[in-house]
């Protein structure tokens, strides 16, 4: 048994509490991005943990829903993690965080105002990659299965006798 005095590095539940003391939304690690508060880590492999962060914190700014949870943006961003697409989205993710660093901020994910993340968004929103991300989240994000209750989506209904008998009146709020 290791005696806690000579143990070297944080256990799981001290790196988690500091995290949390400090207000992070995301632990970076080697080689993962994990949640301060709900149970799910996503591994990295070809792009840096701390990209990966700023990935998920963009996609979130992008197409805001606070009744989906982070690890939804995770895994739509989580494409972003090959050989082929980790040049660009390094280069991508250095530039949105220079521009918050123009801010006055130490990099994106430092910044905590949505608003002001948001303002940094639209000074790139031209930009190929901000293009790129934003139209794979179109897919990415709303074409996983376990969103759609979220949204009232109950999926096709061509094979369940189509919208007149499900679906078509459920509507709530008229």
């Amino acid at each position: 048994m290791t005696d806690v005095k000579t143990r070297k590095g944080l256990t799981r539940r001290e790196l988690l509490s500091r995290a949390v003391a400090a207000g992070a939304t995301f632990v970076v690690g080697a080689g993962y991005v994990a949640s301060t508060d709900a149970a799910w880590a996503l591994e990295t492999t070809a792009i840096k943990p701390e990209t990966m962060a700023t990935l998920i914190q963009m996609a979130r700014d992008i197409y805001p829903h606070d009744h989906v949870a982070d690890e939804y943006y995770a895994i739509a961003v989580k494409g972003y993690d090959s050989a082929e697409a980790a040049p660009a989205v390094e280069v991508g993710i250095a530039a949105l965080n220079a521009a918050a660093m123009g801010k006055g901020y130490a990099d994106y994910l430092s910044i905590g105002w949505e608003r002001d993340r948001v303002d940094i968004l639209r000074s790139l929103e031209d930009s190929a990659f901000f293009q790129q991300v934003r139209g794979g989240l179109v897919t990415g994000l709303y074409n996983q299965k376990a969103v759609w209750p979220l949204f009232g989506y109950e999926g096709e209904s061509f094979s369940k006798g189509g919208y007149i008998d499900r679906g078509f009146d459920d509507i709530n709020w008229l």
